[in-house]
């Protein structure tokens, strides 16, 4: 049975996956990625855990070879290229260095690389809820926003390997910083990281009582906003109201341009479900150009959280 080797590389961890013909993940390897300070040390401990997994199946398999998605993964020239949520800089020649490692080490096995949300869109494509949806958008709500886009049935790269960055479209001129260097991305509204400074600014600029207020204002997360807003805290059910309507005004940007049959949501912030979903849905209605409404639907994605990427990134190497 031929196999390939899928990587997900996020800003807190790093998995990489053993993928079979079928779209299994037969085997999977972790290490934390902010755990690293030094690119170089970082794609040693990478490279061991590829050939960990290839050695597991090398007697009587094929690798036909690794696929990766990574924050600002550039398909064309297989480079990482200045990260916000990375702990490492500048430009990575990730697809040159771990090819070397490799070959160093007698695997001679090619390496594709693509933006991490672009992996998650494959995945779904693929071995998801749009097998046979040509026109979608993948939003992936985790530290970041990170976003996919297929438009007749292929992946959109655009000219510089970026196309797509739903999460750096700006939807408030005078807004929030952003890691990226500008201010009022979607990103910094509609992320795990955007709801809680939103949270913390409710708390700070309002009197109203919240289960939240129980918790040290550093120490607040997602996850207790989203528990909080199921036990009806009005706070946190505004809140998850606010990050609904910046995120729906991303996203409606993105479709007046590409007129998507669907949206799939991934992500740690999408497992909030209705709570989100609900007033995005709403939302995005109402903000786009009347030709568009009520012609997208928004929907949770189809595959598992922990392996969409992986699933997408090996698809890569086919």
């Amino acid at each position: 049975m031929n196999y390939s080797i899928g990587i997900d590389i996020g800003g807190t961890n790093t998995v990489v996956g053993l993928v079979d013909a079928d779209g299994l993940v037969v085997k999977k390897e972790k290490l934390k990625t902010k755990d690293f300070v030094s690119a170089d040390d970082y794609l040693k401990s990478v490279t061991a855990k590829i050939e960990l997994l290839a050695d597991s199946v090398k007697e009587e398999h094929i690798i036909l070879g690794v696929g990766i998605g990574a924050p600002n993964g550039n398909f064309y020239h297989g480079t990482i290229e200045y990260a916000p949520n990375l702990p490492f800089n500048g430009i990575i020649e990730l697809k040159d260095i771990l090819e070397t490692l490799l070959l160093r080490d007698g695997y001679n096995l090619k390496v594709t690389v693509t933006n991490d949300a672009n992996a998650a869109a494959i995945g779904e494509m693929i071995y998801g809820k749009a097998k046979n949806v040509k026109n979608f958008v993948m939003i992936t709500l985790g530290t970041g926003v990170g976003s996919g886009i297929v438009v007749d049935g292929k992946l959109v790269y655009g000219h510089t390997g970026f196309a797509g960055e739903v999460g750096h479209t700006i939807i408030d001129i005078d807004g929030r910083q952003c890691n990226c260097g500008r201010k009022g991305c979607v990103e910094r509204y509609a992320s795990a990281t955007g709801i809680v400074i939103t949270i913390k600014q409710m708390l700070n600029e309002s009197t109203e009582q919240s289960l939240l207020r129980a918790i040290n204002e550093d120490e607040i997360t997602s996850k207790d906003i989203y528990e909080a807003a199921l036990k009806g805290d009005s706070l946190a059910l505004k809140c998850f109201d606010y990050t609904a309507k910046m995120l729906a005004l991303g996203i409606a940007n993105a479709c007046e341009i590409t007129s998507p049959e669907k949206v799939y949501l991934f992500g740690g912030l999408s497992k909030s479900g209705d709570i989100l979903l609900n007033p995005l849905k709403k939302y995005l209605n109402e903000f786009l150009f009347s030709v568009f409404q009520n012609t997208i639907e928004v929907e949770l994605s189809g595959l598992k959280e922990e392996d969409a990427a992986i699933l997408g990134a090996a698809a890569l190497c086919y």
